[in-house]
This record gives structure tokens, C-alpha cells and sequence, in this order.
């Protein structure tokens, strides 16, 4: 396990920019933001087409009182590229995952999981759930509402280039429904420049659009093909926290209550104005971590 680079930072939170290698041989990338170790780290695990960059401002919150860890998964950000797309896959990711906390020597973490990234939590909550300490499930959950699925998959995979940032931008507003809609033409430049990056010859987005080929051969999305409420369930031991976005067209206010009614400690949170996903800098959003973090370590 190698840094790529040394402490990375500015007006932001610092971290330790780092590499480890999975055990198929690709270099994958993760933030390392430095923090106390009598408590358990925070994983920070992204969305689908998502990287390390999303939970930036996440880390300004809570770098220093915790470590931090964010990785790229495979095929986006600084990971590598896979070159049999058949790998990825929620599975994989996990393997990944997992592997790192042994590397890493980390017993246990709070994982922090948006979309596809919750998916991967409740798959290392089936084979190890003894690895997670607390859990923030982000606008994801054992049913996946069809509606969001079929908006993703209109836009995942799809190589788009942007003439400058302005047009990714709005392109970015429009696939995001508009969601929120307080949100300025400068808030959608920040979310164009955490998923795309420059080439030389304009914007791409900063992922392998090979990722959409195992998405779009199920029907039920990134979501394995089987019944994920009893890996949900095992999510039983330390406190879980559930976060929609109040227009969610994935996780919808049904299936989010059944998950507060299967799990004997579920708190739920809904995130007013917001589609999917909320960036967890949202009052409602950081005051329920924050209670959260205070269950795993009172002191913090």
C-alpha cells in the first residue's frame, strides 16, 4: 500500500491521498483524512457513477474528531479501470472493501453508504457484520423504487462530453431532476466538478462507462439479483440511521418506514426540497450523524 501523493488539502480538510492493490491486480485510490484511534474510523462508501470527492465537505465536518477513509471504487476516480466490466459489481466492491480494513488493520468502522454505496454496506453486513460499528444507509434500502432505477440507467454509461463546466452543469441539473431546487447555477458547477474532470478536450464524466454494462443487464439496477432485506436486517449491531431525500425516486417513503419497522433501532430521517441523493451536509442530515456519532463515541 502506497501514497500517490502527500497530504492533499488547502482551505479543505487534509487528507493522506493513498493506493492499495486488489487482489485481481488493479490500483484503487482512497482518502485517508487523519483522526484519533480510540474510536472506530468513518468509511465513507459513493453512488454508482459517483468517487472520493462527494464526501469532501462531509470531511471538513468531521476530519480531526474522526479518521476518515474514502475510497474510489473500482472503474471510477483515481482507481483503475477494470478491464472485465463483468466485475463490477456490489460484490466486487465489497471484496474490495473489505481487503482495505484488512490492510488498514481496522476492525471495526461506521460505514457511510449513498446508493450504491449503502448496497455495499448491507453485502459486508451479510458475511462480516461484526466490521461495522454504526451505520448511514443514504437514500438506499432493501427495495429500490423502479423509477430511479430507469432515470439512472438513462444517463449511466452514456460517454457525453461538455464544451466547458457551464454545460456540464446544467447537464447535470437536468438528469438530477432540478433537485434541489434552491439550488444556484454555482451549486451545480461545485456537484459538475466532484463527478466530472477535464481531458484535454473538454469535460467527461470521471468514471469507466463500462460500469453500465452489469447495471443494465438486471433488471433490478446495481442491486443484486436477490431478496436484500435479510442483509439489511443483519444491520443489527450498533445503531442505524436512515436518510431520504424527500423527493427520493429511488428509496420511496414507504419502503423507508418498513425499514424503520424491521429494524429495532432505526431512526429515519427525510431531508425536505431534496431528490436523490442528499449530500448529508444538510442540517437535518449532519444534526442526525451527529447523534449518530455520539452513540459510538459519547465523548466525540
Amino acid at each position: 500500500m502506497t501514497a500517490d501523493s502527500p497530504l492533499s488539502g488547502g482551505k479543505s480538510a487534509e487528507f493522506a491521498a493513498r493506493h492499495w492493490t486488489s487482489r485481481d491486480g488493479l490500483s484503487l485510490y482512497y482518502r485517508d483524512y487523519a483522526g484519533p484511534s480510540d474510536r472506530p474510523p468513518i468509511l465513507c462508501l459513493h453512488g454508482l457513477t459517483r468517487n472520493s470527492r462527494d464526501f469532501a465537505e462531509f470531511a471538513d465536518r468531521y476530519a480531526g474528531k474522526w479518521r476518515i477513509i474514502v475510497p474510489d471504487f473500482r472503474g471510477r476516480g483515481m482507481s483503475d479501470r477494470d478491464p472485465q466490466p463483468a466485475r463490477y459489481l456490489p460484490t466486487t466492491y465489497a471484496a474490495d472493501v473489505l481487503q482495505l480494513l484488512d490492510e488498514l488493520a481496522i476492525e471495526q468502522a461506521v460505514f457511510v453508504g449513498t446508493s450504491l454505496g449503502g448496497l455495499v454496506t448491507m453485502l459486508i453486513a451479510a458475511t462480516q457484520p461484526q466490521r461495522i460499528a454504526a451505520t448511514v444507509l443514504n437514500d438506499v434500502g432493501p427495495e429500490l423504487d423502479q423509477s430511479g432505477i430507469d432515470r439512472i440507467r438513462n444517463y449511466v454509461g452514456k460517454s457525453v462530453r461538455f464544451s466547458d463546466w457551464d454545460e456540464a452543469a446544467d447537464y447535470i441539473a437536468g438528469v438530477s431532476r432540478g433537485l434541489p431546487a434552491t439550488n444556484s447555477h454555482d451549486d451545480w458547477l461545485h456537484a459538475a466538478r466532484r463527478v466530472g474532470k477535464e481531458d484535454g478536450n473538454g469535460i467527461i464524466f470521471d468514471y469507466d462507462m463500462a460500469i453500465a454494462e452489469p447495471f443494465n443487464q438486471r433488471n433490478d439496477g446495481a442491486a443484486p439479483a436477490f431478496d436484500l432485506w435479510p442483509l439489511y436486517k443483519k444491520l443489527d449491531g450498533g445503531p442505524l440511521l436512515l436518510v431520504r431525500g424527500e423527493h427520493s425516486d429511488l428509496l420511496s417513503a414507504t419502503a423507508a418506514q418498513a425499514m424503520v419497522e424491521a429494524h429495532p433501532d432505526a431512526e429515519l430521517v427525510t431531508v425536505p426540497g431534496v431528490g436523490h441523493a442528499p449530500e448529508l451536509t444538510e442540517p437535518e442530515a449532519v444534526a442526525a450523524i451527529d447523534g449518530l456519532l455520539h452513540k459510538v463515541a459519547p465523548a466525540g
